[in-house]
Order: C-alpha cells, then structure tokens, then sequence
C-alpha cells in the first residue's frame, strides 16, 4: 500500500488549507497519520471517520475535526481514494508489464488488459536492460523512475534483483543514434547522481504491445554477450553485437575444436597484457601499423617488433587480413570458452 509519509502529505496540504485536524487510521483504528502529532488523543474522532476504499475495499478511515469538519473529512476522503486508485493502477501497471515481458499472457489477453489501463497498444517502444547490482540496495529505481514516467508514455519495473528495466517510448522520427543516446544518458545519470558503474543493453525497438518481450529478451542477450567479447563497454546493442553474437550461439564442443585445429592446446591463447592491448588496438585500426603506433603512443618500430613476437608465437602475421580474421576470432572463441568454464 502507500506509505505513511504520503498519506501524511496528502492531509497536511489539505489541513494547512482549512485548518482543520485530520487524522487517518487504519481498519483496527492505530493511528497511520495525523496532522496534530501530540495534540488531544485522536481515539475520540475514531467513531465518526469515514471510511476510504480502493474501488474494491476499504482501506483507511479518515476524520476531521475544526471548522467545516464535515465537508473537509469529506475531502480528504476523496483525495485518498484518488491516490489510493492512482497507486493500485501504478501497480497494475508494473505487474502487466513485467507479465508481458515475461511472456506471462495469452495473445488474447494483452489488449483487453492494456485498454484498462490505458496503455496504448501501438506505439513504438524499445527496452533497455539495466544492469545495477542490486535494484532493492540502491537508489537506482528510483533515479529512473525520475528519468522516464508513465506520463510520457514510459515505464520503469524489474523481474530481478541485478537489474532494472526500462520501457521507453519512441516516435517514428527517433533515429538510432537517439535511441543509443539515451542508454549513454542512463549510465552516465546512475553514475553520477546513484555512483553505479552500470551496464545498459537494449534491443530493437518494435511496435506493438505483444512484441515487447522480443525486445527485451534481445536486451538480455546483449548484456550477456557484452560482458563476454566487449568487456570494457558499458553500452551494449542488440544490432550491435556482429560476430560476438553468432559465436555466442555455437556449441562449445564445435569452439573447441576449432581452437584445437589452429592452435591444437588453447592455452597459447592465454596472451599477456601487452600483446592483447597491441591485438585489439590493431584490429580496432583497421591493421594500419601507423595509426596503431599512433593510438598506442608508441614508435612504430616498437609496434612492428610486438607483431612480429605476435607471429613467432602464434604462426599468424596479423597485417595479413587472413591470419587477422583467424586471430580475432579465435580469441573471442577462447572467452567465450573462458567463460562458460568459469560458469
């Protein structure tokens, strides 16, 4: 239910107006809010409170005494009911979502549902996955919940504990790089207002109610995949994931045997620091040898003689576009490998 210090709130702003005393109590008559905290004991308004209900059974009873007592409990009695529907419909909201997610209601179901709650069936909305930690030990919710509101068109839930969920509305006009700014807008918000280095992955975004859950599981993926060949971002996309993706979906069985059959025991992949950071920086630049030197703050030469380690090593001159493909892809096999043993 809502919390005391709303209900508190709520009366107080009403009591400042009218001058009245409010109190509210619950259906055993204990005290939830009143509005002259140490005044003469409330008990005695108990007999004449009016109850408040939530459209399906009372909740609270409030009373009111002072001048215009009668109108101004009357009030009051409105104003919780109002608050009392808008919260079960915040919550009915939050359930039929996470339901849709989870692919938890019949085809049927879904539009009959979201006509109740007045949610729009088709409109454009794509789902970022936000990885936090811990949604119930951090403040993260609630600094989304502060970012997107159901008043534009957005909900915020979670179906877990590690991460929270955002359902973003969009317009046709919404480009891709919007919708990826966005995701840099959440992680640079949790990061700045809640301190959390967080994950956001997001799907594609899709068009009616019933096809949200592709979206999120989509996300899902994407986190899952980041976290394993795109370790040091913090940013993930569905349409992004390229090879990762297609590697993520092969039987390990088949991975092992093709790290096998280039490098026969996969442990020579186990590169050190220096020679990984050289790898990658040198895949990121397309194998142009100066601009690497370049990104790396090195000599040239000094790049020249970590490739030529690199080719000692490994038998592959990754300046060939060949051997360059068979190393990249080689290694985001072995952590891929890396991963599922440590899983």
């Amino acid at each position: 239910m809502i919390t005391r210090q709303t209900i508190r709130h709520s009366i107080e702003e009403l009591s400042s107006i009218t001058g009245a005393r409010l109190v509210v109590f619950d259906l055993h008559g204990t005290v939830v809010a009143d509005t002259e905290s140490g005044g003469s004991n409330p008990a005695s308004l108990f007999e004449s409170a009016q109850p408040v209900s939530d459209d399906e059974q009372d909740r609270y009873l409030v009373a009111a005494s002072g001048e215009n007592a009668p109108m101004v409990q009357r009030i009051a009695a409105s104003q919780l009911h109002e608050l009392l529907i808008a919260y079960q419909e915040r919550i009915d909201r939050n359930i039929f979502f996470q339901n849709l997610l989870l692919d938890n209601l019949l085809l049927v179901d879904i539009g009959s549902r979201a006509k109740k709650l007045h949610i729009e069936d088709r409109v454009r909305r794509v789902i970022y996955l936000v990885e936090v930690g811990s949604v119930s030990d951090t403040p993260a919710m609630e600094v989304l919940s502060g970012m997107f509101s159901p008043a534009g068109g957005d909900q915020v839930t979670s179906v877990d504990e590690a991460s929270a969920i955002v359902i973003k509305s969009l317009s046709t006009e919404d480009s891709e790089e919007q919708i990826d700014q966005v995701a840099r807008d959440i992680a640079s918000v949790l990061n700045t207002e809640a301190m959390i280095n967080a994950r956001v992955a997001y799907g594609t975004p899709v068009d009616e109610l019933r096809h949200l859950s592709k979206s999120y599981k989509e996300a899902m993926l994407a986190l899952e995949v980041a976290k394993i060949f795109y370790a040091g971002d913090s940013i993930s996309a569905y349409s992004s994931l390229g090879i990762g993706r297609l590697i993520y979906q092969l039987p390990a069985n088949l991975c092992r045997m093709f790290i096998t059959e280039i490098f026969g025991d996969d442990h020579i992949l186990d590169l050190d620091e220096e020679t990984r950071i050289t790898a990658d920086s040198f895949f990121e630049n397309n194998l142009n040898v100066s601009e690497t030197a370049r990104k790396l703050f090195v000599h040239r030469n000094t790049l020249v003689y970590r490739i030529d380690k690199l080719q000692k090593e490994l038998g592959l001159d990754i300046r060939n576009f060949d051997d360059a493909l068979t190393l990249k892809i080689s290694l985001m096999v072995h952590s891929y490998l890396k991963y599922l043993d440590k899983k």
